[in-house]
């Protein structure tokens, strides 16, 4: 069987989010979506569930990170390659989503950061090859 990861972020504007992850590239799963929640595919394994606070909560006692003042988790995505890393940065900080830092080129990876209009942080990066021994 192939195991695929559906992602749950809670989402303070669902039209504006669906509209940012739009704009990175990704597509919207219509079927997967009402007014309380959208589908976003990032790949055939990886979807990403965008959730009014109130369907997220349904989910869960606990409360919604604040994520102006904590961090509830990294999301790391893979590219094909360093352009693939700037483009989607450049398309995040497009569309309303910033950045953290600024790329890191190590010898085996690059990588970059952005987090969508509500806080959650993606780490976007390119394997060249293994980490040094």
């Amino acid at each position: 069987m192939s195991r695929q990861i559906f992602i749950s972020l809670p989402v303070a504007d669902l039209p504006k989010s669906i509209a940012f992850y739009k704009t990175l590239g990704f597509d919207h799963n219509a079927q997967f979506t009402d007014d309380t929640a959208a589908c976003i595919v990032i790949s055939e394994a990886i979807h990403v569930m965008l959730l009014t606070h109130a369907k997220f909560t349904s989910f869960t006692p606990k409360s919604i990170c604040d994520t102006k003042t904590s961090t509830e988790v990294l999301l790391s995505l893979n590219c094909e390659s360093r352009e693939e890393v700037d483009g989607l940065v450049a398309k995040a900080l497009s569309a309303g989503g910033s950045t953290q830092g600024k790329p890191e080129d190590d010898e085996f990876m690059y990588q970059h950061d952005f987090s969508d209009p509500d806080g959650h942080q993606w780490g976007v990066f390119s394997m060249k090859g293994m980490p040094p021994q």
